[in-house]
């Protein structure tokens, strides 16, 4: 992979490659989504970070504020980063769609699964996304995500939390439990499946210490 140009701030320059990109994304209608969001979501936080976070799609909240895991979800998921010390500030977060995934039902529009098509149609931007960010580690966000990026038949809570080659988009890549998936559930199953998020996060930290320790050039 080329370096970055000799006097640029790799950051700026990340930085400033994924603006030109979501520009492109706002203006997409490759799909029927386009007909019914509010805005796209394309993605948010540090541009240089070693971890992203790639979920899904965006809901009703996000649409409408066009940040990634905003709302009920996205709270649990920044209580689960905390856990492990880790902040927004810390990690880059987007997602597979960058549209909401909707149905309109009595006037009103009603979040549902993506259809094939549509990942697919979204998918070069995710591609030409993670190829600017260039993390070392990704942590993919409940079964769409995962189905993308890792096994389009990847079984969730049997092969959450184990490691695989990350090959074209990072050094290593696991899948981990959706936030909304954990919400869906109450008592002992809620805090069973919040804890594995928690670990798996742990997991992703120490796994970002190991991949930087190892592309530090020796000295000698």
């Amino acid at each position: 992979m080329a370096d970055e140009p000799t006097g640029t701030n790799p950051e700026q320059n990340h930085a400033a490659r994924l603006d030109a990109l979501a520009i492109q994304v706002a203006g997409c209608t490759a799909c029927p989504l386009a007909a019914t969001r509010t805005q796209t979501v394309f993605g948010e936080g540090n541009p240089d970070a070693p971890l992203v976070i790639v979920g899904e799609g965006p809901g009703e909240q996000e649409d409408q504020t066009g940040r990634p895991f905003v709302g009920r979800a996205g709270m649990l998921l920044d209580e689960c980063l905390l856990a492990n010390g880790i902040t927004r500030k810390h990690v880059y977060i987007c997602n597979v769609l960058k549209c909401r995934a909707c149905i309109i039902e009595g006037g009103r529009a009603r979040n549902r699964p993506p259809a094939p098509d549509e990942m697919r149609a979204c998918y070069p931007f995710l591609a030409e996304q993670l190829g600017i960010l260039r993390p070392l580690v990704i942590l993919s966000v409940g079964a769409p995500s995962a189905k993308t990026l890792i096994d389009p038949d990847i079984r969730m809570l049997q092969q959450r939390g184990q490691w695989r080659d990350g090959g074209a988009y990072c050094r290593h890549i696991m899948a981990v439990l959706h936030p909304a998936f954990i919400l869906r559930h109450g008592g002992e199953e809620f805090q069973r499946f919040r804890q594995m998020l928690i670990d798996d996060i742990g997991s992703a930290r120490r796994k970002v210490i190991e991949a930087k320790k190892q592309a530090q050039p020796a000295l000698f």
